[in-house]
């Protein structure tokens, strides 16, 4: 990554011009049996589509607050960083009623109709699959995003010392990721290109997020992020970590 990226955006964007067919994120949920694996390139084109979606058709601006109610997924990295590329704060599990707008799961549905502004819902299905029927109150992301340019260009630049995440109360600005995820990633055994770590930690806590998307993307590396971890038998495990090439684990906070 480049010394002068001082916004998650800006650790995509080098990312994708260092190499865009690596594996940046591949995601597991125990539950289902899902997986999916996204590289750079596919990543940064669902980002680009989200915050195309956010700045056009949600109107959202720098500084908004959008409450995310989204689980440990690889569509919620996707927000993350859409958020950062459009200066829009992301609030990690906030309060939709003192939010702008609101991105929510199909398990926080009622919760999230106390934000007053847009509402966008995720069915969180395989392969991004839609809602069989669209919740009453939203936009079905997987049904708005399709259609999003592959290209974004964010109507003012991003201030890097603005704030751009939330998470447990805690505010950071995007330079305070940036940093704070570079300092971390050694100790998360990500040592640069070809690392990679396999996280089953929430990311309700700057800990889940930074291993489960920040760290890796900050150093080079690549998560395998799992959800319903705790239902994976150990031998099971031990498999995915071989077959993942998976050179660092973080399954439990410390």
């Amino acid at each position: 990554m480049n010394a002068t990226d001082r916004t998650p955006a800006d650790l995509l964007r080098s990312a994708l011009a260092a190499d865009p067919a690596r594996p940046l994120v591949t995601f597991y949920d125990d539950a289902t049996g899902e997986r999916v694996e996204l590289s750079v390139a596919t990543f940064a084109n669902w980002v680009a589509k989200t915050a195309n979606l956010l700045q056009g058709e949600l109107s959202a601006e720098p500084g908004d607050r959008l409450a995310l109610l989204l689980p440990a997924h690889w569509q919620t990295a996707v927000w993350l960083l859409a958020c950062a590329s459009t200066g829009v704060v992301a609030d990690v599990g906030g309060d939709p009623a003192a939010a702008d707008l609101v991105v929510s799961g199909p398990d926080t549905l009622d919760a999230a109709r106390a934000c007053s502004g847009e509402r966008v819902a995720l069915a969180l299905r395989p392969l991004g699959g839609r809602f069989p029927k669209t919740p009453d109150g939203f936009a079905d992301y997987a049904v708005e995003v399709p259609s999003q340019g592959d290209r974004f260009q964010p109507y003012a630049p991003v201030d890097p010392e603005e704030p751009a995440l939330i998470v447990a109360g805690a505010e950071h600005t995007g330079a305070e990721v940036v940093e704070r995820a570079r300092a971390e990633a050694a100790g998360l055994g990500l040592t640069g290109p070809g690392s990679r770590l396999l996280s089953g930690l929430g990311y309700g806590t700057w800990e889940g997020l930074s291993a489960g998307l920040y760290a890796p993307l900050a150093s080079g590396g690549s998560v395998v992020l799992c959800r319903h971890l705790e239902q994976l038998g150990e031998d099971a495990l031990a498999k995915r970590i071989e077959s993942e090439r998976v050179t660092a684990t973080r399954r439990h906070a410390s």
